[in-house]
């Protein structure tokens, strides 16, 4: 059977085979979950709403979107591979000095292979942190209720979270979908618009707003401070932060978002989101540092959650399906190679621009900076050939569009490690 063959036959499959005409998660996670853009997006996909169709690797049912190592706990970080790395390293040309790479191949994960260029380059890897927003959401939420995962789930489900200044103000847009209508609006984030924290995790992540990001940080320290009083009602939320002297906050901020980085075991000095990612939430709370990572330290952060110890189990699960490509695919997750595979994906930019003769600058294109961070978990299933593995890009590539770069290593990679998997002729 041929790739194309296949991956109509993979769609058909589980399209067939989910309930009410689903088609994935989260695009099947409407009723678990409450995400409004899940059923648009699945709506979409059917033809009955705005938007458009989902590559087939987006299209996994819940039950197959789920961590994969959960009986090799114990297995740490491989050594480095000299030979793997020099292969992924050649990928790079002439600008590998201007970029961070890991790359852990867990096809056969009895023999793990792991690749590592630069994996001690240190840089704000942007929204990416905001993955470190959701351990330090999901960290307190099991503090707060360690035994009771259901009332884990209600808070996810029920707690209805209004937007206030903590979310002003970023370009970002989000996706508001009218269910009973199902109508569809793209814009930014407004003062008292509402949603489940699943809606905000989901667009923390999905379309990365940092207005979604700063609502988040502010109901994970809420959630610290208050543990099961929360939610609590705005009004005493406006007061707390009101009132609570700003030293406390820098306190509770870092308690919030840095002390479960320590927990898991990873190196603050190599792994940190230092402030909120809104102008109004910097100036409400400081955070007390800047933000970075290593390539190194997201792999390993990746790694326990595909073990099931970020947090634990049901975090662990939860957080990688929110990972999982439903919306559109943009940067490493857009590399053609990917559309058949399924995609766990988060990346992040910052570019700063100057002006300079002959040459014009813009976005992902900085001439005084041009950071690019992709975190990209990729499993295929097709033609008899299975592949799983996991890539952490960091690179400042100056004066080139960085999207691009990150996209053609993406075909590069997969390409490469699904030619070392091939089955024998």
């Amino acid at each position: 059977m041929n790739r194309t063959k296949a991956a109509v036959v993979l769609t058909t499959f589980l399209l067939a085979t989910l309930p009410n005409g689903a088609a994935t998660y989260p695009l099947d996670g409407y009723e678990e979950t409450g995400i409004r853009r899940v059923e648009g997006s699945r709506m979409a996909h059917e033809g009955l709403a705005e938007g458009g169709f989902q590559p087939p690797g987006a299209l996994w049912p819940t039950e197959n979107v789920d961590i994969r190592l959960l009986d090799r706990q114990g297995m740490a970080l491989p050594a480095v591979d000299e030979a793997f790395t020099e292969q992924v390293a050649a990928l790079l040309g002439d600008k590998a000095d201007r970029y961070g790479l890991a790359v852990l191949d867990l096809t056969d994960p009895d023999h793990p292979r792991y690749a590592e260029h630069r994996g001690d380059y240190r840089q704000n890897v942007g929204s990416v942190g905001k993955m470190l927003v959701a351990l330090g959401y999901f960290s307190a939420l099991a503090d707060a209720w360690p035994d009771n995962l259901e009332k884990r789930k209600a808070i996810l489900h029920d707690t209805v979270m209004t937007a206030d200044a903590f979310s002003q103000s970023d370009h970002h847009t989000i996706r508001i979908f009218d269910v009973e209508n199902r109508e569809l609006t793209r814009r930014t984030m407004q003062v008292g618009d509402q949603g489940s924290v699943w809606e905000f995790f989901d667009w923390m992540l999905s379309v990365s707003s940092n207005a979604a990001g700063s609502m988040m940080m502010r109901d994970a320290i809420l959630l610290r401070h208050f543990g099961q009083e929360y939610p609590v009602p705005e009004e005493r939320i406006q007061q707390f932060f009101d009132e609570t002297p700003g030293a406390e906050l820098t306190r509770l901020f870092q308690a919030t978002f840095w002390e479960p980085v320590t927990r898991q075991g990873l190196d603050l000095s190599e792994i940190r989101q230092g402030s909120f990612f809104t102008r109004n939430g910097k100036h409400k709370v400081n955070g007390g540092g800047n933000s970075y990572a290593t390539s190194r330290t997201l792999m390993q952060l990746v790694l326990m959650m595909e073990q099931g110890t970020l947090v634990d189990e049901w975090s662990s699960r939860q957080f990688k399906r929110l990972l999982y490509m439903t919306e559109r695919r943009i940067r490493y997750a857009s590399a053609p190679e990917l559309r058949e595979a399924a995609v766990y994906f988060k990346s992040g930019s910052w570019y700063g621009c100057k002006e300079e003769e002959g040459f014009k600058c813009g976005a992902y294109r900085g001439n005084v900076r041009n950071f690019m961070n992709s975190v990209a978990i990729v499993e295929q299933d097709i033609d008899g050939q299975r592949v799983h593995y996991v890539t952490i890009v960091i690179s400042n590539v100056l004066r080139e569009n960085s999207a691009k770069a990150h996209q053609e290593l993406g075909n590069e990679i997969h390409r490469m490690i699904r030619a070392q998997h091939a089955p024998p002729d």
